[in-house]
């Protein structure tokens, strides 16, 4: 069904990535610039709001982020998506986030910054900055 909502053939490696997304794997793609990535991103957007999950749609370049912002907001509409770049933060609160990834890798360490506070709040004797899950897109 996820594969359906591209308007061309998939190739071999986006199905694979599809089919892990869909039974709930976590997912590491490195392929060649020009390969279809986009794809696979796209797909687990999908996936995630079919399981009534947020999504974080990550990309290097504030450019990126903001051609990204307006493809998915025409696709999911503008309700369902909002962009954070650093400067500019629309709708941070949606379903999907379209971000730059520095503005994800801040938004991880204030969490883990939280966490630490909250342990040495308690007394806890050990420090322990831990991660349990990192889903990014």
């Amino acid at each position: 069904l996820v594969a359906a909502a591209f308007p061309f053939g998939l190739d071999d490696y986006q199905l694979q990535c599809i089919r892990s997304l869909k039974d709930g794997c976590s997912l590491v793609l490195s392929a060649p610039t020009g390969a279809g990535k986009t794809v696979a991103g796209e797909a687990a957007v999908y996936v995630a709001l079919a399981n009534r999950k947020r999504a974080f749609y990550t990309t290097p370049l504030k450019a990126l982020s903001n051609q990204k912002f307006l493809d998915l907001k025409e696709i999911l509409g503008a309700e369902n998506v909002g962009l954070s770049t650093g400067d500019v933060r629309i709708n941070v609160d949606a379903d999907v986030v379209v971000m730059t990834t520095e503005v994800y890798r801040n938004m991880l360490y204030s969490d883990a910054n939280a966490e630490q506070r909250s342990s040495e709040t308690q007394e806890s004797s050990s420090r322990v900055n831990r991660l349990d899950s990192v889903e990014c897109v």
